[in-house]
């Protein structure tokens, strides 16, 4: 058996362990039901209708996995992470899942059908099962249309929590999706394996945009800082030491982590030394220390976790 098609199989099994711990009898004898009608068969625009009723049936709240839950979840996909997923995306990812042919282009193209049908709640949904499909590679047109969107909540279920840009977007696209993340100030952080896919041409990218905001007197979205790593060069050290200068709580602390990212972390304890911002203190000692990779960004997130 194939690593895409394990993957498939330990997704199904993660899903039924997390949906039948949480949905009622009544939701879950909805959902066992129409997962079987999934099976045997439904052609496309029924699944999309059932990705629609699934709302009337099942609850919307937080599916809050616990810490073990995660982790089982990563080990079944590495970069998967259903962390900020609801009830209600788990059992629409469980109803595409159902379908036996997921594996051909009959599958594939019902897959297609039920975006074509899908309002932002069945988007999201969609968006965040694409990764778990056998062959994923055969959707990277569709995950990019969902990383070019100007809603938050479409741009962080094609690309947050998930593995598929990291292994399925080229360089372009990888690129473009970071950007547009910074653009919808969304969790670049939990954006899986950026650390590793940094490069010089997104780091002017960044930079670029850093620049644009300046001059139009707004302020730099703080996890753009993230993106230079040890391809920051003068420019971007020159812009992140200005970070450091001003007068915004967010920026200063994620310049004071960029700092460690870049290699000079000598300059971030002296600046330590003198800095009086308890919590700007606290990120310049980490990144002299070298606690500065991506997931340090999240004490810096205001979203909530769920």
């Amino acid at each position: 058996m194939d690593t895409a098609q394990a993957s498939t199989q330990d997704a199904r099994a993660w899903l039924d362990g997390a949906l039948g711990a949480r949905l009622a009898p009544e939701a879950a004898d909805w959902l066992r039901a129409a997962r079987e009608e999934v099976a045997a068969g439904a052609d496309g625009p029924r699944l999309a209708a059932l990705l629609s009723l699934a709302s009337r049936r099942v609850p919307r709240g937080p599916l809050a996995p616990s810490a073990d839950e995660r982790a089982a979840a990563g080990a079944a996909l590495a970069g998967w992470d259903p962390e900020r997923w609801t009830v209600l995306e788990a059992a629409r990812a469980a109803l595409v899942l159902a379908r036996p042919d997921l594996d051909i282009e009959a599958g594939a193209a019902a897959v297609e059908e039920a975006f074509r049908y899908a309002d932002v709640g069945e988007l999201c949904a969609l968006y965040r099962a694409l990764a778990l499909l056998p062959d994923p590679a055969r959707f990277a047109w569709r995950a990019g249309e969902g990383a070019r969107s100007n809603m938050r909540a479409v741009f962080e279920a094609a690309c947050c929590d998930t593995p598929f840009p990291f292994r399925w977007f080229d360089d372009v696209a990888w690129r473009q999706a970071v950007v547009k993340c910074l653009f919808v100030e969304g969790p670049l952080w939990r954006v899986f394996g950026l650390d590793r896919r940094l490069s010089p041409e997104l780091a002017r990218m960044a930079l670029d945009l850093a620049d644009e905001r300046r001059a139009a007197g707004r302020r730099v979205f703080h996890e753009l800082w993230l993106c230079l790593g040890d391809h920051a060069g003068d420019r971007g050290r020159a812009a992140v030491e200005a970070e450091l200068a001003g007068d915004f709580p967010l920026g200063r602390r994620a310049a004071a982590l960029a700092l460690g990212r870049m290699g000079a972390a000598d300059r971030a304890r002296e600046l330590a030394a003198t800095e009086t911002d308890p919590a700007v203190r606290d990120a310049l000692l980490a990144a002299a220390d070298g606690r500065c990779d991506q997931a340090a960004f999240a004490d810096l997130d205001p979203t909530p976790s769920t």
